[in-house]
Formats: structure tokens, sequence, C-alpha cells
């Protein structure tokens, strides 16, 4: 790509930015007269001599806020597994720490600016806002299906989000970070980026999309990148856990020793966007515009206003910086090296993590509609239901590392671990209760011994899962909480409880009892300890377990995991199976491109799973 500033001779990307920026931007500024943005509110000027200090922006304590965010979905079509897969995981990472007694802020959303969705738009013979807002109503309903409690689901065409853009943009721009030039280059509609030489093939495909880069040339808006080359070597430095995991990190440290290029972030042939409000011909390109989701998403739809007036230090106020980033590795450029220097430009603090996660395959190959094997969730979701699918995903995919999805593994997997050694085991305690203890569990079960094979693997296994979600190792999370759940169907077995009720005397049925106690309240904790993952399983539990709604939506880590909560008396629910056996095929059509407006329900639904019944002892 070449770059040529108004007045200057052309010259490479690559050479043009190791030019001093701030001849660049003293030029441009008296070249283009631009009028001084207007006055700041009086908080944001110590703020800004902070930052000129730090360019990382000012530090906060958090306290106990939490924010976490998923990508915003670009919304050219509708959403698929690999929208579902990082949303599942956020999902489970803001349930945990709600459980924790954190404050909770999950953003999530959906990015519809840009000349792709104008063309997708086109396509469909709708207006982008349309389009735009069929498709947002695909993933709401899909997040509903799937039991995702989002806090703010931010859209790029909201009124707060623009008014934030602007006011993120005019910061930057006072800061002297943002200059005009020319360029000419190959651009892929489908990246909405140029594209360096090495980067295409020989016939100049984009390596992604595999579709020709298009030559373009144009007068656009830059930010400064290159200026923030030595403040992100330091951010490395001093955070390596910025960026993970460890492969994420070693990538965007070789982008980064290779020298920062400044990009653009505006496009004038696009009209779809954002309005600079310095050059309304232009609008804020894309990335410039959706990654300051994340900061207008902090705002409720009643304070749109107050989005455009927002300072530094109320955004702290609202959990920023965010706690952690969940991103495809594909999006990565743009989440730990663009995004950060655009926060340090504006005077905020940068995120605290950025994880990368890997891609989905099916059956060992790379999902495709030309293949035929696109997983779509919503089939899914109607098939086996929520929990089936957020467990697996959670359970068998290491997140960080690329996973496979193979619908025989997916029934085997979930069939064992919730139908079988949770639910199973449930139902079969409960009839016994139900049949020799009228439904009443007959003991404290916080007078057992702390020696007690249940009870103490439960208090080992309880800060084992915590650190797990802490760390998103997800799949160790649900593996140590259903060893809990495996060492109580060992138990049953050992001691053979319904023997001793037809067979033993007083003090043998009273044994028999105990251990009935003990297996329900290790199931209790596994309920707890899977809830962020399984949260509808988890409440079918509780309310099995006579507890009930109230008790299961008051649930805290650090109260619910501790051994002792069935008392002697309590009355349990008549026994019904929480978790029904997944058996038969999942057959289902790939909805085309932009198939939206049909409600899940719709979804083609496999026989045997629809009439499949439980299968208790």
């Amino acid at each position: 790509m070449r770059v040529q500033q108004q007045g200057t001779m052309n010259l490479s990307l690559r050479s043009f930015t190791h030019f001093q920026s701030s001849v660049f931007r003293a030029a441009s500024a008296k070249r283009f007269r631009i009028t001084p943005a207007q006055k700041f509110a009086a908080a944001w000027h110590p703020i800004q001599a902070c930052a000129n200090h730090n360019r990382s922006g000012p530090r906060t304590d958090k306290g106990d806020h939490f924010t976490v965010t998923t990508p915003l979905y670009y919304v050219n079509a509708a959403p698929h597994m690999g929208s579902a897969y990082p949303t599942i995981a956020a999902d489970a990472l803001a349930r945990f720490n709600r459980l924790d007694g954190k404050r909770v802020a999950f953003i999530t959303g959906t990015d519809e600016h840009g000349e792709k969705i104008a063309l997708a738009a086109a396509s469909r013979g709708m207006k982008p806002q349309e389009h735009c807002d069929d498709i947002v109503a695909s993933y709401k309903q899909l997040w509903e299906s799937l039991d995702i409690s989002y806090d703010s689901f931010i859209r790029t065409t909201d009124a707060k989000h623009e008014a934030l853009v602007k006011t993120v943009l005019e910061r930057v721009w006072e800061r002297g970070d943002i200059y005009k030039a020319s360029y000419e280059g190959w651009y892929c509609v489908d990246c909405e980026e140029y594209k360096d030489e090495a980067e295409m093939d020989a016939d100049r495909n984009c390596p992604t999309h595999r579709r020709p880069c298009q030559q373009r040339s144009e007068e656009n808006y830059f930010f400064a990148l290159s200026k923030y080359q030595a403040q992100m070597e330091k951010l490395f430095e001093e955070q390596p856990g910025f960026v993970s995991p460890d492969a994420r990190r070693n990538e965007v440290l070789g982008w980064v020793k290779e020298g920062l290029r400044d990009f653009s972030i505006s496009r004038a042939a696009v009209s779809w966007g954002i309005p600079i409000p310095r050059d309304p011909a232009q609008t804020v390109y894309v990335w410039f515009d959706a990654l300051n989701g994340y900061l207008s998403g902090l705002y409720p739809d009643s304070e749109a206003e107050a989005a455009g007036k927002a300072d530094p230090e109320e955004l702290l106020q609202r959990g920023w910086p965010a706690s952690v980033h969940i991103i495809g590795k594909d999006i990565l450029r743009f989440h730990a090296v663009y995004w950060p220097a655009m926060l340090m430009a504006a005077g905020l603090p940068v995120p605290e993590r950025v994880f990368g996660h890997g891609f989905l395959t099916k059956d060992g190959l790379k999902m495709g509609k030309s293949l035929g094997n696109v997983l779509e969730p919503v089939a899914l979701v109607n098939a086996y239901g929520a929990d089936a699918v957020r467990y697996y995903f959670m359970r068998e995919v290491s997140f960080g590392q690329d996973g496979d999805f193979s619908e025989e593994r997916f029934r085997n997997i979930v069939n064992a671990n919730l139908a079988n050694d949770i639910g199973n085991l449930l139902n079969r305690t409960l009839n016994l209760l139900k049949k020799n203890c009228d439904g009443k569990i007959p003991i404290d079960t916080s007078t057992l011994p702390e020696d007690h094979p249940l009870r103490a693997l439960a208090a080992e296994r309880a800060p084992m899962v915590a650190s797990a979600y802490n760390k998103m190792r997800f799949h160790d999370a649900c593996e140590a909480a259903l060893s809990v759940s495996g060492r109580g169907n060992q138990l049953l077995e050992e001691t053979a409880p319904w023997t001793a009720f037809k067979k033993g005397d007083d003090a043998a049925k009273a044994e028999a009892a105990a251990v009935l106690a003990s297996v329900l309240e290790a199931v209790r904790i596994v309920a707890l300890m899977l809830s962020p993952v399984t949260p509808a399983l988890s409440r079918r539990i509780y309310q099995q377990l006579g507890l009930g709604d109230h008790a299961f939506d008051a649930l805290q880590w650090q109260v619910g995991t501790q051994w002792g909560d069935l008392k002697a008396g309590h009355q349990t629910a008549a026994p019904e199976p929480v978790f029904t056996r997944l058996e038969g095929d999942w057959v289902t059509d790939s909805a085309p491109v932009g198939e939206t407006s049909a409600a899940p329900a719709a979804a083609k639904r496999p026989k045997a799973a629809v009439k499949a019944k439980a299968k208790v002892a």
C-alpha cells in the first residue's frame, strides 16, 4: 500500500511510518485549518495530564467490578456456531463472577457499519438499517435460547454509541494523533482492510477469504499508531498476561517488534457509517467504530446523551477497564494492537486481558456452506437443548485451542456426564429417599465427618473449580465438578443402600439413609459448581432437592460450596428426571445466508431426540 500526505511525494506505508509523525500532524493541522474541538469538562484535564505522563491511561482499582466482553459480531449474515461458542464462554465467566460476588458487566452486541454490511443489505433488497435490525433479532433470539445472561447488548447503530465514538475521536484528534493522507493499495471488502503484497497470493487474493482484493486509491484520516511503539512494547513488558494464551501473545509480540504502522480510521467511499465530525464527507472506519462499543456498552440506553459527554473517571466507575475481551484469534491484531493504542491516545486504561480463542471444525474439517457441514446453533439447541450445547463446548474444547464438533462425541459426552453421572445419580437417590425416608433428608449433612469421602472431595474440588473458571479453563472446571458426582456414584455402588433398606437392621438402615443424604448434598454442590455452564440443569437440580428458585437465585460461591446445606427433615420434590438422554441422529440443512426470520422452533428436529425418554435406575 502506498500513502501520500497532502503536499508530499508518494511513499510506501512501511517507510512512510518511519517519518516523524509530528511533522505530518503539524503540516496537516496547518494545511486544513481544522477548528479546535470544544473544550472538555474540567474533570478531564487532570486525567489528561496523568495520561501524558503514562500513555497507557489512568489507573484505577476496580474493586469488585468484573467486565467481560464478546466481540461485537458482524451482521453481514446470521449467527453461526463460531459466534455462539465465545458467547457461551463469556456467559459462563460472567455467571461465575456473579456467584463470586463481583459486580459484573457482561457486554455483547453487533458491529453494523461498513461497506460489507451495505452490500449484504443490497443483495437482500433491503436498506442497511432494515438488514441490521433483522440480523440483530436473530442474534438476540439465539442468545435467549442459549441462556446468555448479558447485561448490555450494544449496537453500533445506537445513538449512545455514535455519541461516544465522536467523543473518543475528538480526544484523539486533540492529542494530535490523527492526520490526513492519501494512499493506494489492495483492499479486501470482507476484511475491511488493506493487504500488503506479502499477504496476498500471486493473484492478489485475500488469504482469509480467497477472493480478489480491489485496488483502491483515496484520501483518508490516519491514526498515528507508530507513535505508540514504545508504549506498546512497555505494555507487553509490564503486563505479560495482557494477551493469552501464550501462542497468541507471541504472535502479537511479533507484530509489535516488526514496527507499528499507522492505519486509516476513515473511509471516503462508504456512506453507511458514523460521519467524521470534522469532515462529514468521510465515515469512521468500522474497527475504530466497533471497538468503542466496549465503552458505550457500559451506558444504559436511558443515558444515551451522557455517553457523548463521557469522561474517563465516569467510565472507570462503570467498570472500565474491561477485565477480559474474549475474541477470535482472527481479530487479534485489532484488539491487542490497535485498540490499546487508541485507548492510550484517548487517555483511558487499556483492558486487563485479551483472550484469543481458537476455531471450531466439524468432524475434523473446516466448516463451510460449500461443504454442507455448517453447524447451525439454532438447530443444535432445538434438537438437544441449551445445557447440552453449552456443556459440550465448554467441557470438550480446551478454550484457547482449536476444537472439533463430532455429533457422536457430542452425544457420548453429554449422555455420560449430564444424563448418567449427574441426572441418573440424582434420580436414583431421590427415588430411594422417597421410598425409604418419605422424601425427607434423614440427617443434618453438616454432621457428617470432614473426612467423609464426598465431603472431603467436595471441599478439595471447590477451589479447583473456582481457579479453573478464573483462568477460563472451563474443561478443567467441568472435569473437577464431575469427579464429585462420579465419586457419589461409586459410593452408591460400594454401599448398596437399597440392600440395607430391604434386609438390614436399624443401624444399617441409618447408615444407608446417611449415604443418601451425603449423595444429595454432593449433587447440590456439583449443581452449583456447574451452574455457570449448565444454568438450567443446575436450577432443575435445586428444584428436585426442594430448594427452589429463590435459593438458586440467591446462591453465592463461597457459601454455597460449603458442605451442610441440606438439613434433617428437609422435604425434597417428587422425583423427576432432570436431564433426558440424547438419542438418534441430528440432521439439519444449512440456512441460506441472511435467512434469519424463522423462529428457532422452525428448525428441523430429529424425532428420536424429541421422543427420547430418560433412562433411570
